[in-house]
């Protein structure tokens, strides 16, 4: 939709000016407690699956174990990425993400490549549209859900989509954010990992 995409660039640029004080904080505080990068990107999948490289604050420290593996997720969480995480300040970045046309303000949350041969036909369609920063998932739910709810919400949102919809996700995602609710599965520090239809 030609008004979705001009409402993106539009709250994108915005958001990247005004915000522009606070992401140089957050830059700040992840190169001081963290180290460098400053910065994450991952090549994720966006409309229609293609692959485009998404870019994030880093949350986590880059530790191996002794056979060169990445430790576990919550071995590598750090105070500082735990409160970004929180504060959805770590998705921050992807408003660049947004202006290019990579990504949607709103629209099913981009997830790994790898999980793309394990999607179902309807599963899939959530590849239907652009990715978003936030989405109808992610209002009612966010990490809490598992990933049938997850999708679910995520191809009702492909079916039932307007600029009525997008705003209000947009005012329920401040709520969210404010809230600091949701943010992980209970027991996990980042979301468990999809391997399959029965996950």
């Amino acid at each position: 939709m030609m008004i979705k995409r001009l409402f993106d660039v539009l709250m994108a640029s915005v958001l990247l000016v005004i915000l522009s004080p606070v992401m140089a904080i957050v830059a700040v505080c992840i190169r001081c407690s963290i180290g460098s990068p400053i910065l994450f990107m991952q090549v994720r999948p966006g409309k229609d699956s293609r692959p485009f490289k998404m870019v994030k604050f880093r949350t986590m420290r880059i530790c191996h174990d002794r056979n060169g593996q990445l430790l576990p997720d919550d071995e590598r969480m750090t105070s500082v990425g735990e409160m970004l995480r929180a504060a959805s300040l770590d998705e921050l970045p992807e408003l660049w993400n947004v202006l290019k046309g990579e990504m949607s303000l709103v629209g099913p949350r981009p997830l790994l490549m790898e999980y793309l041969p394990l999607y179902d036909a309807a599963q899939a369609r959530r590849h239907e549209v652009r990715p978003g920063i936030t989405g109808w998932a992610q209002v009612n739910g966010r990490n809490a859900l598992g990933w049938e709810d997850k999708f679910r919400l995520d191809v009702w949102y492909v079916d039932n989509r307007s600029m009525w919809l997008d705003l209000k996700i947009c005012v329920m995602t401040v709520i969210k954010v404010i809230s600091r609710c949701e943010v992980n599965q209970p027991g996990q520090a980042t979301m468990s990992r999809f391997t399959g239809k029965s996950s």
